[in-house]
């Protein structure tokens, strides 16, 4: 059997977001769906694997159905493939934050970057005056990356403010592109950087994972492979498995 997998995620106001958690474990429970969802007052995020059929039908009920009443109709959606189902069960957290910065200031729900779909980014970052920022772990960054982009040489990404701070100057750095796996990172860091004074700031929408599905191997600047959080470990252009081992926890 071919599994299919779904990453999503999306910032959106969701203040019942413990009341949710149950509903929602039992909605996947119901489809023999496993992976990992977070919930928080802030949004969702997780990434879920099962039958085909399975997973259309949680994306359709996250989007449109009663349980969360409409309020994840922009929901972020990047589906894959993978040969033997790559979690070992289901699980649904609540978070203080789908993902952790622990800066108040970065609200994504008020201000974000400005979006650049897939089929524009190699010419954003081949233009000099672009900072190219990888906002990935160190580990990740080891694996794959784009050529020329920076490395923040962080552990955790609740270390990018300080590497911001100690690093990135609004009057030098006047045009940033930033990426990281799905894109929800960048969302964080682009509230952060826009909070700080930075005036220009763009992130790739839907992330590495949406630029290896839609660019071809031959016009890429993508070098490597791109490390994604679960059995399969890393995957490569038009999101097929490479290498075989364990994930890690983000």
């Amino acid at each position: 059997m071919t599994y299919k997998v779904c990453a999503f995620y999306q910032f959106a106001a969701l203040p019942d977001y413990r009341e949710l958690r149950e509903p929602l474990r039992a909605f996947c429970a119901g489809l023999s769906l496993k992976g990992s969802v977070l919930l928080a007052q802030e949004g969702i995020n997780g990434t879920i694997a099962g039958a085909p059929e399975a997973i259309d039908a949680f994306a359709l009920e996250l989007m449109q159905g009663a349980m969360f009443g409409g309020r994840l109709n922009n929901l972020e959606l990047k589906r894959s493939t993978a040969e033997a189902m790559p979690f070992g069960r289901l699980k649904v957290r609540l978070k203080r934050e789908i993902v952790t910065l622990g800066d108040a200031a970065a609200d994504p729900t008020r201000q974000v970057g400005t979006y650049v779909d897939a089929a524009e980014w190699n010419e954003l970052i081949s233009s000099p005056d672009t900072l190219v920022l990888d906002t990935r772990n160190a580990f990740e960054v080891a694996m794959g990356t784009f050529e020329g982009a920076v490395d923040p040489d962080i552990r955790n990404f609740g270390q990018f403010k300080d590497f911001a701070a100690a690093k990135l100057d609004p009057l030098k750095h006047r045009r940033i592109a930033m990426f990281c796996t799905g894109g929800i990172r960048c969302e964080k860091a682009s509230a952060h950087l826009l909070a700080r004074g930075f005036a220009e700031v763009y992130h790739l929408k839907g992330g590495i994972l949406k630029y290896l599905e839609e660019v071809p191997e031959e016009q890429s600047r993508w070098r490597g492979e791109c490390f994604v959080f679960d059995e399969r470990v890393a995957l490569g252009h038009g999101l097929r498995e490479r290498d075989k081992g364990h994930g890690r926890d983000e």
